[in-house]
């Protein structure tokens, strides 16, 4: 039994990728909760976190915002008409003020970014009549001040949680036309700022709007993309493709998640899950739920994979070769599927048969073998076998797989995670996780790298 649990065992799950399923969500919570074998919940606190990162995902949709050419024709005196085509339209000098965000019960999230200041430059071609060839073009520059409101509604999509941003909106507080260039007549700036004006701003509303969104898709590809390399290792897998639609509340976002475990393309499935919302909490920044059933699947499927073996050395195990004068190695390795129990009184209880070989210098034949299952019919290697597992195999054993997981995590890129004070708290069949956290710098460079690229 393992009464404390270090603070990486938890992260054993991240031997494991994330996969999405076409399975539509199921309305019905409970009947959701029933398949649930990860629940995650962002709180407040987290969401102001992220929320001081969302002015520079925002200023990387105005940077990245492609606008198309903008032709037209403006009615002049005497029946002559302008007919014009904006080109070139680009943006500089972009600065957002501040972003402020609510979380709207059973809607979504309402962000607010308000004092956004850019510069739109761009050039007008222009001629008089019905001539369709532009005779005459001018410079121009427009400066701005904008606020952006967003509604983000969290949805089931393919699987996983998606963001509709559909519901976008810019309001105006100053557009001041600017015409360059040796020509500079005062009707002709007077005639171009009324309509200029309007085009702009209708423009920039569609094509920002349109842009915001596709960066949120780019943004929840990212983090899926990264959630996958994250936790990808060989042929194991786990498919956490949402069971129900999220929930929001004024203190938090909560998504449910199957965690069925799939390896070499076998899937097991969670059908009978102890998960209530009851069982999270709100005073940390985030929490994960782990079911039992989600755990001993990976377990299951590590053993398949023959990955719980270690070889074991030490002057303990040294005792047994004197006649041979060289160093010895204890092989052991699993012969069962494990079994875990989690319990509040109890912490975490692992269940599991395996064999041993004790080995003098390189010999390929064993001076002693045993099992776990047997061990009673050693009565004369009783004390010399409590005697290794206890002084130097579970101290080994801990050891490298403290050395051994600290290096998979790392490798899987939780060394680039700010991770604060994260505590695993045993519950009666399911593991919480809870920590705080920073949102990584490198990070958001890179998704603000690919997504300009």
């Amino acid at each position: 039994p393992l009464k404390k649990m270090p603070w990486w065992w938890p992260f054993l799950l991240l031997v494991v990728c994330t996969r999405g399923m076409s399975q539509e969500c199921m309305e019905d919570p409970a009947e959701a909760y029933r398949f649930t074998g990860v629940a995650c919940r962002l709180t407040y606190p987290a969401a102001v976190v992220l929320n001081e990162k969302t002015t520079k995902v925002i200023e990387a949709a105005f940077q990245h915002t492609k606008y198309p050419t903008i032709k037209g024709e403006k009615a002049l005196l005497f029946g002559s008409k302008l007919i014009y085509g904006l080109n070139n339209l680009e943006i500089y000098n972009l600065t957002i003020g501040q972003s402020a965000f609510e979380l709207r019960p059973g809607e979504g999230i309402s962000l607010n970014i308000s004092n956004v200041s850019v510069v739109f430059k761009g050039t007008i071609q222009y001629a008089y009549g019905s001539c369709l060839n532009f005779g005459h073009s001018v410079d121009f520059e427009m400066e701005s001040e904008i606020d952006l409101g967003i509604n983000p509604k969290l949805y089931c999509g393919n699987g996983k949680v998606s963001a509709d941003t559909s519901d976008c909106y810019l309001k105006f507080h100053k557009l001041d036309l600017l015409l360059q260039g040796d020509r500079e007549p005062n009707w002709l700036k007077k005639v171009f700022t009324h309509f200029l004006t309007f085009t702009i701003k209708v423009a920039v509303r569609g094509q920002i709007c349109q842009e915001i969104n596709k960066v949120a898709n780019i943004l929840a590809d990212f983090v899926q993309e990264t959630a996958e390399k994250f936790l990808t290792d060989g042929d194991i897998s786990v498919d956490i493709g949402v069971t129900g639609p999220p929930v929001i509340t004024t203190n938090y976002i909560e998504s449910y998640h199957k965690g069925f475990t799939i390896y070499k393309n076998s899937t097991t499935v969670i059908e009978e899950s102890v998960f209530n919302p009851r069982h999270l909490k709100e005073h940390r920044m985030l929490y994960f739920w782990l079911s039992d059933h989600m755990l001993n699947q990976i377990f299951n499927a590590t053993h398949q994979d023959g990955r719980f073996q270690l070889n074991i050395s030490g002057p303990e195990l040294t005792v047994r070769c004197i006649l041979e004068s060289s160093s010895a190695e204890l092989r052991v390795w699993s012969t069962s599927q494990a079994f875990m129990n989690t319990s509040r009184d109890f912490g975490s209880t692992v269940w599991a048969q395996a064999s041993g070989q004790l080995h003098c210098g390189g010999s390929t034949t064993p001076v002693l073998s045993f099992e776990t299952v047997s061990i009673e019919e050693y009565n004369k290697l009783r004390t010399f076998l409590e005697n290794a597992v206890e002084k130097t195999g579970v101290p080994k054993i801990i050891t490298v797989l403290e050395a051994k997981i600290t290096l998979l995590l790392n490798k899987q890129g939780v060394n680039l995670f700010d991770i604060y004070n994260p505590e695993v708290i045993p519950q009666d069949g399911y593991v919480l996780i809870q920590m705080d956290f920073g949102f990584p710098h490198h990070l958001l460079v890179e998704f603000l790298r690919k997504t300009l690229e």
